[in-house]
């Protein structure tokens, strides 16, 4: 069980006071006792994030606009000017997220104090005469939707897909390490035919890095047309202007897919693709942790203990799975949310509503489950030790296990003339269903088959540890 800090400071009301620290007053654990887990998500998917990212989509349409000409009496600006203009996105700081704030409280509009944040700027560059130009022809979701991309393209390139890239590479090194570790198999819970650990765990891995791939081919799409998507503005005021190419140009030079059909909002549709791929990856993870935990609890996996740490606070001898459960938990959430959000995002009623704006403000929080989730299992699958002698052990005590192999060779030897190989099916459900069949039986029964002397042999050096095929070699797929 995991054991809080001591108890925030508390005021004779029972409220909370300002003493207490920022962790323990956070009202979510990402913001507080998982901070450090999902801190990189911040400088992506946080709300600061997103006004640095308006700030920048902003400041990049002001410089498109003039390098490219478009409107009459605009010029390329110099070199000077557009460091300058980009100074304001790379010196966005603290105060800056104060500042916007303060402008908010008074426009009530979160993309209009990002125009008036960069407007008081533009006279300490020399260009307080083009502060029309900012926000030109732009409706909120055309910096909003540019934005959001932009956030979560840096968040699942530089944050999410590292970590669980390194996830799945550790996934992958232990199957290599154990590709020829013998394990007894349990389908429906029951002793079944054996395979290799590595094996198993190549299995998961595989599941695991084929949503990778998929990931990794997302599409981030974006658009910049205005308040119906139509360029009814942009036509209206500069009549001259090549608009799609303008747009095309923009998104394209933003690193992001162009969009030419969308109504006010860029549909999101490539969002619920992504969090579709990422929420498969979710619960395919929290199948791993499911396995990893119930093999924990036979003692197939022995985990290490950590020096001072508590499994629990009257039972002193225990060493709970506690990362795969916190994995378990974390995952389950960011999954439900990520699937909230692909079913939400790809619905806007008629040309605009704003169901989508609270939505994608919680995005933040699906990927940080995710994290915190991967981080987890790693922290776990570090910490464990493969108990040889118990995988051992539990095959050597399931002789049934070779039941199969033994009527599968009876049905070839018939086939191939021996006589005497009839119902071998039958006759191996007599011998070992419901009953418990060591070596020394499993080895008579063969013996009085009356098989072939080269199928004989080759059952009777069979045992669980060895019947497991080409398990090891299958390994190999991982590449």
């Amino acid at each position: 069980m995991e054991v809080m800090a001591d108890s925030p400071a508390r005021t004779p009301s029972g409220r909370l006071s300002l003493a207490a620290s920022p962790e323990q007053i956070a009202l979510g654990p990402l913001d507080g006792r998982y901070r450090p887990a999902v801190a990189p998500l911040v400088d992506y998917l946080s709300e600061a994030a997103l006004n640095r990212d308006r700030v920048a989509v902003e400041v990049e349409w002001f410089i498109h606009l003039t390098h490219n000409s478009v409107l009459p009496g605009t010029e390329p600006l110099t070199a000077s000017q557009e460091a300058g203009l980009r100074r304001i996105v790379t010196e966005f700081d603290d105060a800056s997220v104060k500042e916007l704030a303060e402008i908010e409280a008074v426009t009530v509009h979160d993309v209009k104090a990002v125009e008036y944040y960069i407007g008081r700027r533009l006279e300490g560059i020399g260009l307080g005469g083009l502060t029309p130009l900012v926000h030109f022809g732009c409706t909120s979701e055309d910096i909003n939707n540019l934005s959001y991309a932009l956030g979560i393209k840096g968040a699942v390139e530089n944050v999410w897909l590292p970590a669980a890239r390194a996830l799945v590479g550790q996934i992958s090194d232990m199957a290599r390490e154990n590709r020829n570790v013998p394990m007894l198999s349990r389908t429906h819970g029951q002793p079944a035919t054996p395979t290799s650990l590595g094996k198993e765990l190549a299995v998961m891995a595989h599941r695991l890095g084929r949503q990778l791939t998929r990931i990794e081919r997302t599409e981030y799409l974006g658009k910049i047309n205005g308040a119906t998507g139509d360029f009814a503005a942009h036509v209206a005021s500069v009549p001259s202007a090549d608009w799609q190419q303008v747009s095309k140009s923009f998104v394209e030079a933003l690193g992001l897919t162009w969009n030419p059909l969308t109504t006010q909002i860029e549909s999101h549709d490539w969002q619920a693709e992504l969090y579709a791929d990422i929420a498969r990856f979710n619960r395919i993870l929290h199948n791993v942790c499911t396995d990893v935990w119930s093999y924990i609890s036979i003692g197939y996996f022995a985990q290490i203990p950590v020096a001072g740490a508590t499994g629990s606070s009257t039972m002193p001898h225990k060493v709970n799975p506690i990362r795969f459960e916190n994995a378990e938990a974390n995952l389950e959430i960011s999954s439900a949310l990520l699937d909230t959000l692909g079913a939400t995002l790809v619905t806007s009623r008629w040309q605009r509503d704003l169901t989508d704006s609270s939505s994608q403000r919680n995005i933040g929080v699906a990927f940080g489950h995710s994290i915190l989730a991967i981080s987890n299992v790693a922290r776990g699958l570090a910490g464990l030790d493969v108990a040889g002698g118990i995988l051992a052990a539990d095959l050597d005590q399931n002789w049934e296990v070779l039941a199969e192999a033994i009527q599968m060779v009876m049905r070839a030897e018939a086939i191939a003339g021996v006589p005497g190989m009839d119902n071998p099916y039958e006759r191996l459900k007599d011998l070992t269903r419901g009953h418990r069949v060591d070596a020394a039986r499993m080895k008579e029964f063969v013996s009085e088959l009356g098989l072939s002397p080269e199928a004989e042999a080759r059952l009777l050096a069979l045992t669980p540890a060895s019947y497991n095929g080409i398990a090891g070699e299958l390994v190999d797929h991982l590449g």
